[in-house]
C-alpha cells in the first residue's frame, strides 16, 4: 500500500516476477561448521531421517577421528531417534525448543538459502551440483566470520583459538 497527501493508494497489477517452479522432489544436506577453526563438514543425503543421520555422524566420526566433537542440534526427531549410536568422540547438545538463533550454524543455513533465492533449478541432478558447489566453496574464514557468537570466544577454556 502506498500513500500519497494522507490518502490510500493500492498499487494494482504489480506482481514481482522471479522464477517458480512446483515440483516434489527434494534433497537434504547434512551439516556441521565450527566458528573456532572454521572446519566444515556437509553430506548430501536423499531423505531427512535418523538413518542418513546416522551415516552422517558415523562419517563425521571417521574423519574427524583424533578430535572430540561437539555438535549442537535443534530437537528434530531425526536428532533424538533411539535407534541412533552416538560416535565415541562425538557429544551432542541440544537447544531449547524453539531457539535456532542459539545455533551457531542456523547462520550457515541462511547464507545458503539466500543463495537459492529466486534461482530455478531444472533438474535435481542440476540443484545437486549447486549445493554441492555452495558447501565445497566456503571458506574456513567466511565461517569463521559468519558463525562466531561473542560467547564463543569469550572463555578460555578453547584449545585451537
Amino acid at each position: 500500500m502506498f500513500t500519497k497527501n494522507g490518502k490510500a493508494l493500492t498499487a494494482k497489477g504489480v506482481k514481482p516476477i522471479c522464477p517458480f517452479q512446483q515440483v516434489f522432489q527434494s534433497l537434504y544436506l547434512f551439516g556441521a561448521v565450527s566458528p573456532i577453526n572454521g572446519k566444515s563438514f556437509f553430506l548430501q543425503m536423499p531423505h531427512c531421517n535418523s538413518a542418513n543421520f546416522q551415516i552422517f555422524l558415523d562419517d563425521f566420526s571417521a574423519q574427524e577421528n583424533e578430535e572430540l566433537i561437539i555438535i549442537v542440534a535443534d530437537n528434530g526427531a531425526f536428532h533424538k531417534a533411539k535407534s541412533l549410536k552416538i560416535p565415541e568422540n562425538i557429544i551432542i547438545i541440544f537447544l531449547p525448543p524453539y531457539s535456532p538463533e542459539l545455533n551457531p550454524s542456523e547462520k550457515i543455513w541462511a547464507k545458503f538459502k539466500r543463495d537459492f533465492t529466486n534461482r530455478l533449478f531444472k533438474t535435481l541432478d542440476a540443484l545437486d551440483k549447486y549445493v554441492y558447489k555452495l558447501a565445497t566453496s566456503i571458506t574456513s574464514i567466511e565461517i569463521k566470520s559468519i558463525c562466531s557468537f561473542n560467547y564463543v570466544f569469550e572463555g578460555n577454556f578453547w584449545t585451537n583459538v
